[in-house]
């Protein structure tokens, strides 16, 4: 446990916007980006860590942006390491993209522009008048546009398209009280994806990637939409079967696809506009997500309090004057009986608690009446299910 005098280290992988670092007071932190490092934290945006050996001191790892696919997630977990994203700081600028994606699916604006870019001569004009019915396109008002996903991205996306006169169907299994509340009473739930695959002339997918996820635009689910629909995707390549989307396009049945991810398979393919992964590529999202991975960071650093975590709960906890116990733990019966067992045979008052889980794992903070000794900590060590004890 670092004392009152000592400094935590913080480890950059990546270029950190400076305004996020700023969120980390001098007195408290050292910020190097030497990998040598013995960190406690690390902040990163793309780069792997799969590859690389986690510090022994490590405590967390705070990702500047949503997606954790560069993390090794399971491996942190075991350690007890913490990590977080920064869910929806980059919300409106992927936002922004999509709508720009909805309209150039629906107008070809990039073949007219490329067009144009090959014209020459003095007649210019001429020739622009002469082929422009070549880009016509159709309209986004009055269509109807399918949102799979209704985190901080979807909403934006469902409750800025009704302003562009667009009828609404969204749908998400696990919407959030919080997401209902922000969601616009005007967008039309769905009962599932089928209903939004066979109403769309326009889908956009924003769900996180995993096992259950995958592919899940593939030749089946691209049957039950109209003809001609148009798909748009920037949450991740993967969600979308490539060799299915290309067959699609072939046969008419899908009239455009957008993606932020380009590969080998979808570059200069028809009807396919792929897009240099620019959905994050502003200076305010690097900045949001950047502020926000250094206020997780820290927050769990000094007070044990966790928000954004991937592998572990949520979890908050007012200071106490004495101090506090952190447990990560196995989610299973009987952890905290044996918990309290221990601080009763040391004869430390509990001031407060609480417990939250997630999944296979569980997380304890506890507020206590006096200091905790070394003795005290490595008995909850010792306990069958824990991960690891920090004192604060």
């Amino acid at each position: 446990m670092k004392g009152a005098e000592e400094m935590f280290n913080i480890l950059t992988l990546n270029k950190i916007a400076k305004c996020g670092l700023e969120q980390l007071s001098t007195d408290k932190y050292s910020i190097t980006d030497d990998v040598a490092a013995n960190a406690d934290g690390i902040i990163l945006r793309s780069f792997s860590m799969h590859d690389m050996e986690l510090p022994a001191n490590l405590l967390a790892v705070a990702r500047a942006g949503a997606g954790t696919n560069n993390i090794p997630i399971d491996k942190c977990t075991d350690k007890g390491i913490v990590v977080f994203n920064t869910p929806g700081a980059n919300a409106n600028a992927v936002k922004e993209l999509v709508f720009a994606a909805l309209l150039i699916a629906s107008r070809d604006i990039t073949g007219g522009i490329k067009w144009v870019s090959g014209l020459s001569g003095d007649d210019v004009a001429k020739q622009v008048e002469k082929g422009k019915s070549q880009f016509a396109g159709c309209e986004l008002q009055g269509k109807t546009l399918g949102v799979i996903g209704l985190g901080a991205i979807g909403i934006l996306v469902a409750n800025a398209a009704r302003h562009f006169g667009m009828n609404v169907i969204g749908f998400d299994p696990y919407l959030s009280v919080d997401a209902a509340w922000r969601l616009s009473s005007h967008i039309n739930k769905a009962k599932n994806a089928d209903e939004v695959y066979e109403k769309s002339d326009y889908i956009t997918v924003h769900v996180p990637y995993n096992p259950e996820t995958k592919d899940m635009i593939n030749k089946e689910t691209i049957a039950k939409m109209k003809d001609g629909v148009k798909i748009l995707n920037f949450a991740r390549g993967e969600l979308v079967n490539n060799a299915d989307i290309k067959e699609a396009i072939e046969n008419g049945k899908v009239s455009r696809y957008v993606l932020d991810f380009p590969c080998a398979e979808m570059v200069n393919q028809k009807g396919v506009i792929a897009i240099p992964h620019l959905g994050a590529s502003t200076a305010e999202s690097e900045d949001n997500c950047a502020m926000m991975a250094a206020q997780e960071i820290a927050a769990y650093l000094e007070t044990g309090d966790i928000l954004n975590s991937v592998n572990f709960p949520n979890c908050s906890l007012h200071m106490g004057e004495a101090g506090r116990v952190c447990i990560m733990h196995k989610n299973v019966p009987n952890m905290i009986s044996q918990f309290t067992q221990l601080f009763a045979g040391e004869d430390i008052n509990i001031d407060d608690m609480i417990n939250k889980s997630k999944k296979d794992n569980a997380y304890t903070i506890i507020n206590t009446s006096k200091e905790v000794s070394e003795s005290l900590v490595k008995k909850l060590e010792a306990i069958e299910g824990v991960i690891r004890v920090r004192t604060i």
